[in-house]
């Protein structure tokens, strides 16, 4: 998968970016931000575990909204230092199409203006006094692992395992575990059976919870 590559959104009512490629939603149609908080943050026991040198790793950057429901959260819970995060997206929003799916969230929104602000100049590495971002562009499948990296979290927010089985199989899974930190964890929004058992035979504790809205489970996970 060639680096580089734009995302090409497809916008619905309700101003709802949905990718073109794979015809699927970047977040939900009911409340983005707040299933972010539903299926990442309480799905990986956040705030409650943030500690100095936190570190969230994330499939799938799309509009930032993880990224920046996160940073609300540390911001909230007056941990010293910067939050960490990594993620890895294959095809990158254009920054004008960032700047209008978040406007949809004005509490996002927000705290945005440092993110679109690099990520117009073509940066993908953000710091500021309490974020360090890195934005791994590329197929997931090659540059994770290249990744250094281990993280305390991770939120698994590729598009949907039915349209997009490249960001959820075993072999990524696996991935996933070998850079993850001691009795680090994961979140995602799906319970689609095959990512449970991939996530499963990658040494992670997994479990079924409710889901956000309409979905009525998701699964989070808990390396052993």
């Amino acid at each position: 998968m060639p680096q580089g590559q734009r995302a090409e959104i497809d916008w619905r009512e309700g101003g709802v970016p949905v990718s073109v490629r794979f015809d699927d939603p970047y977040f939900s149609i009911a409340d983005g931000l707040a299933e972010t908080r539903h299926v990442f943050l309480t799905g990986n026991g956040l705030p409650g575990r943030f500690v100095p040198g936190f570190h969230i790793a994330e499939l799938g950057f799309g509009t930032g909204l993880n990224l920046l429901a996160a940073l609300i959260a540390w911001r909230a819970a007056g941990v010293p230092g910067p939050l960490r995060f990594t993620s890895f997206e294959a095809f990158p929003m254009a920054p004008e199409a960032m700047d209008r799916a978040l406007s949809a969230f004005p509490e996002a929104r927000a705290v945005a203006d440092p993110l679109i602000a690099a990520w117009a100049e073509g940066a993908r590495k953000i710091e500021t006094e309490d974020l360090i971002a890195e934005i791994v562009e590329g197929d997931a499948r090659e540059t994770l692992p290249r990744w250094p990296g281990r993280a305390d979290a991770w939120f698994l927010d590729g598009f949907s395992p039915a349209k997009n089985p490249e960001l959820w199989s075993p072999e990524l899974m696996a991935e996933v575990a070998r850079h993850t930190a001691p009795r680090g964890t994961a979140a995602t929004y799906t319970a689609a059976g095959f990512v449970r058992r991939g996530l499963a035979e990658a040494g992670f504790e997994v479990t079924r919870q409710p889901g956000f809205g309409r979905k009525r489970h998701m699964t989070t996970a808990r390396l052993t």
